[in-house]
């Protein structure tokens, strides 16, 4: 039995609900907030508030933005002729990051899985063909995850783009920057040996 007041204990649980905290974790970060912290309480709860109100995805291509169509998608520099394709925003962001792709960006909203019943129209896939037309697309550029599923939706889109004209690509895989073979399990050597380049 918790000896919380209600509303903290509502906070305790929203929070429990997030990916990563459970409900000691949970606790922890609330007190953390009420404790010496309690300074970012407020801000913490005004920028949630905000976010709430003006978050969206973006019509287009799926990121989330505070406006209809994202940065990204109305930036004309970003109209390079590439379109990259994620599985989810946390993907595009990751590729954001890395600041090397230039061009715009498709967010599928996961990958096609027969076991949970997701099939194309669930992820944006004819979405993406249109958009690879109607924006004179020359190349689609595939970074989907090395699963089953990842591969299965990257082929299922290769078919689903053919007679286009544009062109299909992959992210190349294999051996991580700073990876030691050993540590390397066998499919990700064997991808890493396939995908070799002169040196």
């Amino acid at each position: 039995m918790s000896t919380a007041p209600k509303d903290i204990e509502t906070l305790i649980d929203l929070m429990a609900r997030l990916p990563g905290l459970g409900p000691r974790s949970a606790r922890r970060a609330v007190l953390f907030l009420l404790g010496k912290n309690r300074r970012l309480l407020a801000p913490l709860g005004e920028a949630m508030t905000a976010v709430a109100q003006t978050a969206r995805d973006c019509l287009n291509c799926g990121n989330i933005g505070t406006s209809d169509i994202c940065d990204i998608c109305t930036s004309e520099k970003r109209a390079t002729g590439e379109i990259c394709v994620v599985e989810d925003v946390a993907d595009l962001w990751a590729m954001e990051r890395a600041g090397v792709f230039k061009g715009r960006y498709h967010v599928l909203g996961g990958t096609l899985s027969a076991l949970d019943a997701v099939g194309p129209e669930e992820l944006r896939i004819p979405k993406l063909r249109d958009r690879a037309v109607s924006e004179g697309a020359t190349e689609i550029i595939l970074a989907l995850g090395a699963t089953v599923d990842g591969q299965t939706t990257a082929h299922y889109i290769a078919e689903a783009l053919e007679g286009t004209g544009v062109a299909v690509t992959s992210l190349a895989q294999g051996v991580p920057i700073g990876g030691e073979l050993d540590y390397l399990d066998d499919g990700t050597i064997t991808a890493a040996l396939r995908a070799r380049k002169s040196f």
